[in-house]
């Protein structure tokens, strides 16, 4: 199964074939409005203005598994986003990242890369801590927290994983060499 044989929900509902991004490279992470690395909103945002001429695509995911740090309705979320970090990439439905909910498409990001990349990993202390108290982490591979990033290359291939302490400017070098 391929990333582009996948649908995922837009913010009002309608089914998204991941196929439209074809020849892209997507940075695909899972959002908390309330998490204290909201604040990465900025560099995607920035990433996204810089690149998305280019061929970058930002797909953004909110999911209240970790600490309930996703509050609010889509909408919600959406306007929260536009307002204070005015980001203009794509903010799709609420979802479940682990466990039996799960959407397809965190199943095959975590089975394609399932752990982080040793240069997509910036704070081993502090992702030990954080893995001790999310509830939601239960197997290897799951995600540990909010603003867990995947790159993914303009042929479809899962091909880094990031921690939520990476930040999203420090994936630039990444970036431009997929792209």
């Amino acid at each position: 199964m391929s990333i582009y044989d996948l649908k995922v929900k837009t913010r009002d509902g309608k089914d998204f074939k991941l196929s439209e991004l074809k020849g892209k490279v997507l940075l695909i992470v899972n959002t908390a409005t309330g998490c204290g690395f909201t604040p990465q909103y900025e560099g995607l945002e920035n990433l996204y203005e810089k690149y998305h001429d280019k061929g970058l695509e930002v797909l953004d995911f909110p999911c209240n598994q970790f600490g309930h740090q996703a509050l609010g309705d889509d909408n919600e979320i959406h306007s929260f986003c536009t307002a204070k970090y005015k980001t203009q990439f794509d903010q799709f439905a609420k979802i479940d990242v682990n466990g039996e909910n799960e959407i397809p498409l965190y199943t095959l990001l975590k089975k394609e890369q399932p752990k982080e990349t040793p240069q997509g990993m910036k704070n081993k202390m502090a992702m030990k801590a954080v893995a001790k108290i999310s509830s939601t982490c239960k197997k290897e591979g799951d995600i540990v927290w909010n603003f867990t990033k995947f790159l993914v290359s303009k042929d479809g291939k899962v091909v880094k994983r990031f921690d939520p302490t990476f930040k999203p400017e420090d994936m630039e070098e990444e970036i431009k060499g997929l792209l």
